[in-house]
């Protein structure tokens, strides 16, 4: 049945698991660099703050043309965008195995941001367009549950890697992944013709004009930018805290401990059910509080109550941020793409701020003032994503 509702008239058949697939192949890179922190200050000789900002640029180039990619997308095949972009990734991806100091480092990451925008924000406006309604929900929730795999294997393969052979090694793995994903959308998804606009000349930023008036779009699009600004801001720095006396892991165990994201592999293809049942509001405000309560044992001293802390954190997270991208495409009454590459481009700012700011508090007030932070933005996440309706 829900296999039914992802597949439109004439179009291959679709299912659920290859929607999760092709975004974990998308987003594979995005966060695993976070998992090899600690080796990669050492290796560049550089503070905490320094390479989780060069580390997080790419979600700079996600923010960048996630509102390109919105605005060019109109007139874009979406599969042969979407294919071209995940294989120009291994491009950057194979050259940061070589990266020779931390300005390189970030430039590179910027451009894999560049990438896996463009095929998530056009993989975002293929599913809005080619599902119905509550197809489109399930699939958009499919497609963030892929995320939430490549946060938990991509941070176990890098740290695993970087044991093993080095923190440079992994980006190796990650390049096949990249053309791994390109083939795969190459195969699944069937061509579409570009959705053309109606002959009325508009500049370039009328849909970003349209969506940024509209109130409820506009309250999304913040939501997005606090969840992600949370979520990079704890799981960039917590690394650092685990590596450290008391806890004192390796770096093989640091990758062990993101096994705290297998449970949000089972909760979060719920969201689009939560959503649709319950409404929009409730599912979001619980989400982030549940991820709320986990913050306070991020600050205790024993491994079990910090692995429940961020286990908690990445489930209201994760689920949030599910209910959140299902509600930008049903609210769009036009120009889908423009919707979904606004809310990107809010959502991955969000994350390059929260690797600043959470990053200075961090190296100059310490873990507890930085996880403070979090909460805050998260609190006002809650606060708006009360007003959401459907």
């Amino acid at each position: 049945m829900a296999t039914a509702a992802l597949t439109p008239p004439g179009a291959r058949l679709l299912s659920p698991a290859v929607v999760g697939l092709i975004g974990f192949l998308t987003l594979v890179d995005l966060f695993a660099t976070q998992a090899i922190l600690p080796s990669l200050a050492t290796l560049y000789g550089v503070p905490s703050a320094s390479i989780g900002l060069a580390a997080n640029a790419s979600t700079l180039g996600m923010a960048i043309a996630g509102l390109l990619a919105g605005v060019l997308g109109r007139h874009v095949d979406r599969r042969r965008g979407i294919g071209f972009s995940l294989a120009l990734l291994a491009v950057p991806t194979t050259l940061l195995a070589a990266a020779p100091d931390l300005t390189v480092f970030a430039l590179l990451r910027l451009a894999q941001g560049l990438c896996m925008a463009t095929a998530f924000t056009l993989t975002l406006t293929y599913l809005s367009e080619r599902c119905s309604q509550t197809g489109a929900t399930t699939a958009l929730a499919a497609y963030v549950t892929g995320g939430v795999a490549s946060n938990l294997v991509g941070r176990l393969a890098a740290a695993m890697l970087a044991g093993v052979l080095g923190p440079r090694a992994s980006f190796l793995v990650f390049a096949v992944l990249n053309l791994a994903g390109a083939l795969l959308v190459a195969r699944a998804l069937s061509r579409g013709a570009p959705i053309r606009g109606d002959g009325t000349a508009q500049p370039f930023w009328a849909g970003w004009a349209f969506h940024l008036a509209d109130p409820r779009q506009l309250r999304l699009y913040l939501i997005g930018f606090l969840i992600l600004f949370g979520f990079i801001g704890t799981f960039s720095y917590v690394g650092f805290v685990l590596a450290r006396p008391p806890v004192a892991l390796s770096m093989a165990a640091l990758g062990l401990v993101f096994l705290v994201f297998a449970p949000s592999r089972l909760t979060t293809p719920l969201a689009g059910a939560a959503a649709n049942r319950i409404g929009p509001a409730p599912a979001l405000a619980g989400s982030l509080l549940l991820a709320i309560a986990g913050l306070p044992l991020l600050l205790a001293t024993a491994l079990p109550l910090l692995l429940l802390g961020l286990a908690l954190v990445g489930v209201g997270t994760f689920f949030a941020q599910a209910v959140a991208t299902g509600q930008v495409g049903r609210a769009a009454t036009s120009d889908r793409a423009a919707a979904s590459g606004l809310y990107l481009s809010f959502y991955y700012c969000g994350g390059l701020a929260g690797a600043a700011v959470i990053g200075q508090l961090f190296d100059r007030l310490g873990w507890p003032v930085a996880v403070g932070g979090v909460g805050l933005a998260l609190a006002l996440a809650v606060l708006l994503g009360l007003g959401v309706r459907r």
